[in-house]
C-alpha cells in the first residue's frame, strides 16, 4: 500500500536535519502573551515583534478594542451561517460601506480571509475558455483561484512589463482575458510596475485584478496601495485586499467599480458556501478601516522607519532583496536552510522575531529572514534592532 506521507518525505528530512543541528524547529514559535504591536512575550523572553503582518499597528487601537467589545456583547460571538443565509449582520455591511469609502469605489464584497477572497474572485471570474495571465511571483492563493476556475494559465517572468506584453499578443483577441497583478510582492517586499503593467494589459482588452494585501494602509497618498501611487486605480477592475495585514484583524474583500459586480454574491462559491465573519471582527475591520484613511502621519513614519533599516542592514553588510526600501517588507537572503535557521534562532535568543521563509514559497529557492516592519516601532526600537542583527550576524558567520 502507497502510503500518502511519503510525498513529504524530503520536507521531514529536512525538519529533522535542523533539529539535529541543535536548532530549534522555527514554525512551532508560541507568543506566551502580545503586549503591543511590536512586544511579545516568546520562550519567556520579551521579544521585538519583527515578523507580523501589523504594518499600521492597529492591533491594539483602543476605538478598534471598543469596537468588537460592542459587537461581542450586541451580536454574539458568531453568525453560525454564510452571507446569503442569515450571516449578514448590520455590520458586515457597514464593513463593506467603510471600503467602499476608503477605496472610493462603488462595490465591496467582504469574504472570511484574504485566501479566500483571491480563491473566490480569481475562480469566479475566469473559467476554462478564458485565460489568466499572472506573475510567477504570485501568492499561492492566486494560483489556487486559477486551478479552482479551470482557466488557462499563462505565466510571466516576475515584473517584467516587456514579457507580459509579450504574452498578451499571443493570445486571441476575443478571449476572456484576466491580468493578476500584485501591488507588493510579500516575499521581497518589491512593487509591481502598476503603470506600465496596467497600460498594457488595458490597451489588449484585459481585465486587471491587483492583490494590494502588503499595500493597502500605507502606500498611496491616502493609504490605498500601488494602483493609488502608480495612478492607475480608474483603471483596475478589481482590488483584492485583506484585513490580516495593516487592518489588524482577519478576512478579505474585492472592491469594484464594476456595474454587474454584485451578482458575484450569487455565484462565488467561496463566498456563498462559507460561515460570514463573526460580529466583533467586522466590527474592528470597519473601525480600523476608517481610521486608516486619515493616518498620514502613521504612514510617514512607517516609510522612514523601513528605510532606516534598509540601509542600515546594508550597511551592516547583509544581502537584501531590493536595492532600496519599497514596502513595510525587507527581506534579508540566507546562504542556505541551515544558516537561516540558526541566524533565525540567534535573533530570536536575543528578543527579536522575524519570519524564516523558505521554499517553495520563496522565489528563486532561497531562505529568507522577512522584516515585516511597524508604524508603532519606535525610533529606539529600529536602533535595537540593528545591534542585534549585527550581533547575530558575526555569531552565525553571515557577516
Amino acid at each position: 500500500m502507497t502510503d500518502l506521507f511519503s510525498k513529504f518525505d524530503a520536507l521531514i528530512g529536512e525538519r529533522e536535519a535542523l533539529l539535529s543541528h541543535g536548532v530549534r524547529d522555527p514554525y512551532a514559535l508560541v507568543m506566551e502573551s502580545v503586549k503591543s504591536p511590536t512586544v511579545a512575550m516568546c520562550n519567556g523572553k520579551e521579544t521585538i515583534l519583527l515578523g507580523t503582518y501589523n504594518y499600521m499597528g492597529m492591533t491594539f487601537d483602543p476605538d478598534v478594542l471598543e469596537a468588537g467589545k460592542t459587537a461581542l456583547e450586541n451580536f454574539g460571538s458568531g453568525t453560525t451561517g454564510s452571507r446569503v443565509l442569515n450571516g449578514t449582520y448590520a455590520g458586515h455591511r457597514d464593513c463593506e460601506e467603510a471600503l467602499k469609502e476608503f477605496y472610493g469605489m462603488d462595490h465591496a464584497m467582504v469574504f472570511s480571509t484574504g485566501y479566500q477572497a483571491n480563491l473566490g474572485i480569481i475562480s469566479t471570474m475566469a473559467g476554462k475558455e478564458d485565460y489568466i495571465i499572472l506573475d510567477t511571483d504570485s501568492h499561492a492563493s492566486i494560483y489556487d483561484g486559477c486551478a479552482l476556475g479551470n482557466a488557462q494559465i499563462v505565466a510571466f517572468r516576475h515584473n517584467d512589463v516587456e514579457a507580459l506584453e509579450k504574452r498578451l499578443k499571443r493570445l486571441p483577441p476575443e478571449a476572456g482575458k484576466l491580468v493578476i497583478l500584485e501591488g507588493v510582492y510579500s516575499m521581497m517586499g518589491d512593487i509591481a510596475p502598476l503603470k506600465e503593467m496596467v497600460a498594457i494589459s488595458k490597451a489588449a482588452g484585459a481585465m486587471v485584478l491587483v492583490d494590494e494585501a502588503h499595500s493597502m494602509g500605507f502606500i498611496g497618498e491616502n493609504g490605498r496601495g500601488v494602483a493609488e501611487a502608480a495612478g492607475v486605480m480608474d483603471d483596475v477592475d478589481f482590488i483584492i485586499g485583506t484585513f490580516s495585514k495593516s487592518v489588524g484583524t482577519v478576512g478579505g474583500f474585492c472592491v469594484s467599480n464594476h456595474p454587474k459586480f454584485e451578482v458575484l454574491r450569487l455565484v462565488c462559491r467561496p463566498y456563498v458556501f462559507t460561515a460570514s465573519l463573526p460580529p466583533s471582527v467586522v466590527a474592528t475591520a470597519a473601525t480600523s478601516i476608517r481610521k486608516l484613511m486619515h493616518a498620514g502621519n502613521k504612514r510617514a513614519h512607517l516609510w522612514e522607519n523601513s528605510k532606516r533599516l534598509h540601509q542600515g542592514l546594508r550597511d551592516l553588510g547583509f544581502s537584501l532583496g531590493t536595492p532600496e526600501a519599497q514596502s513595510g517588507i525587507i527581506a534579508v537572503i540566507m546562504t542556505d536552510m541551515l544558516k537561516g535557521a540558526q541566524m533565525w534562532e540567534a535573533l530570536l535568543d536575543r528578543g527579536l522575531y522575524v519570519n524564516l521563509a523558505r521554499p517553495p514559497a520563496t522565489p528563486a529557492g532561497m531562505t529568507l529572514l522577512r522584516c515585516s516592519l511597524c508604524a508603532e516601532h519606535s525610533s529606539e526600537q529600529v536602533t535595537e534592532i540593528l545591534g542585534i542583527f549585527e550581533a547575530a550576524g558575526k555569531q552565525v558567520g553571515v557577516i
